[in-house]
């Protein structure tokens, strides 16, 4: 049948997704996908919670829109509450908008008028790091270090000061400890603020944990509080991008609280929603919020679809539902217990080199020879071979490549539901190993 809608890919046929059971997703033929990367890190409750379900129904008959320009709402009002109130350190308030990429842009954005309104107008690089994903705005892609995203764009860009990611599997040296490591990254990181010029700089942007692009790459131990002290040092403001790895997915409710750091801004989305309405976030501290409210007081940005009471009804149902269940000590210990599954089916598999993350939100990353960490030749397509394979398997996961540089490098993120249990965890490893058995001629 022909289609009319404008896919990702315009070249391949994709399933109809009919419906949602748990931690499965159904196609018209009923056939049954274990979603075990919760599409891209979304689905953190699954795809059938009935509370809230319930709560979006609920809203839908109460009031379905209302313009942010004429009327705020009671759930973006008890969602802003419900956040600040829990997120560590001095945050103030949130600014809800539809989308990771929204919620990037937003801080970019929240950032360089902050430094308008305190009289710093000359304010105007990030810095950010290589194999890095902000989103798809224009914007974000420019503060983001993918570079087969950002290929296509490069025009429309504005370069950003760049540094090296946190990538101690193919970056830190033999001899170098993690000490020795996070401060060779921190020097490097200062060396480009005094290169533009620290009276230039809006600010750091960095994600807690890294995403898609590097796969679930976490900060070495001090990497962050490094990083804190230097753009403390230098007044740039620190920008941390939790739209994947935040909201429950690494094992705390703000990936950044096991940093022992707090963010000027944080973005969140993805896990923020469940999957079950479009919404994400940014998150200001008290001294961003107080620049406005006693500067201009008013923030130039603004989109239709702001604070939308039926997406801000869906978010608080989806963080009280994993609040009231107690979910984030299941992150934690279904997230110990897939880093051991994964430990035990790879760490002798040939083409595994490294298996990397926090909570359950984990990545394989895979290579042609184990003892040299040789790469798959990017033509040979491991990742797109894995993401078939697997989908034929009934499994969806999250593979991807470039992990390297954009070209050279594959890797797979895995970030199941926070309902899992531990016989959700042994099928994804089992279906995990069989497709990597089969792309790579093992089975």
């Amino acid at each position: 049948m022909a289609t009319h809608v404008f896919h990702r890919s315009l070249k391949s046929k994709l399933p109809l997704a009919v419906r949602g059971d748990g931690p499965y997703i159904i196609d018209e033929n009923g056939k049954r996908y274990l979603d075990a990367s919760g599409g891209a890190a979304v689905s953190c409750l699954g795809h059938s919670n009935e509370a809230v379900r319930a709560a979006i129904h609920a809203q839908v008959d109460q009031l379905a829109y209302a313009h942010t320009g004429f009327f705020s709402s009671k759930p973006a009002e008890d969602l802003a509450d419900f956040l600040i109130a829990r997120a560590p350190g001095n945050m103030e308030a949130a600014y809800f908008v539809s989308g990771g990429s929204e919620a990037v842009e937003t801080a970019l954005k929240m950032a360089r008028q902050y430094f308008l309104e305190i009289g710093q107008p000359e304010r105007k690089h990030f810095i950010a790091r290589g194999q890095s994903y902000h989103g798809n705005t224009l914007g974000a892609l420019s503060v983001g270090g993918n570079q087969w995203r950002k290929k296509q764009f490069a025009p429309l860009l504005v370069e950003q000061g760049r540094v090296s990611p946190c990538y101690p599997y193919r970056d830190q040296k033999a001899q170098e400890s993690e000490e020795e490591y996070a401060t060779r990254l921190a020097d490097e990181l200062e060396n480009e603020i005094n290169r533009l010029g620290a009276e230039n700089i809006i600010g750091f942007v960095a994600e807690t944990v890294s995403g898609a692009t590097l796969g679930a790459q976490t900060g070495v131990k001090t990497y962050f509080q490094k990083i804190r002290d230097i753009c403390d040092h230098y007044d740039i403001l620190l920008i941390l991008d939790e739209v994947m790895c935040g909201m429950g997915r690494t094992g705390s409710l703000f990936a950044y609280e096991q940093e022992g750091i707090v963010p000027d801004i944080v973005t969140i989305a993805k896990g923020l929603g469940g999957g079950y309405q479009p919404i994400g976030a940014a998150l200001v501290s008290d001294k961003i919020y107080r620049a406005f409210q006693q500067g201009s007081g008013v923030f130039m940005n603004g989109h239709t679809y702001l604070g939308h009471p039926i997406a801000c009804a869906a978010a608080l149902a989806v963080q009280k539902e994993i609040e009231k269940h107690n979910l984030i000590d299941n992150v934690q210990k279904m997230g110990d217990l897939l880093d051991k599954k994964l430990h035990e089916a790879f760490d002798n598999h040939p083409h595994v080199g490294d298996i990397r993350g926090r909570g359950l939100f984990r990545a394989v990353e895979f290579v042609e020879d184990k003892k040299t960490k040789t790469p798959f030749d990017p033509a040979f397509s491991l990742n797109t071979k894995l993401k078939k394979t697997a989908m034929d398997l009934g499994m969806i996961c999250y593979p991807n490549g470039g992990t390297i540089d954009g070209r050279l490098g594959d890797h797979v993120l895995l970030a199941p539901p926070f309902i899992a249990d531990e016989a959700l965890i042994d099928e994804i490893v089992s279906r995990l190993t069989r497709a990597l058995n089969r792309v790579t001629g093992r089975e």
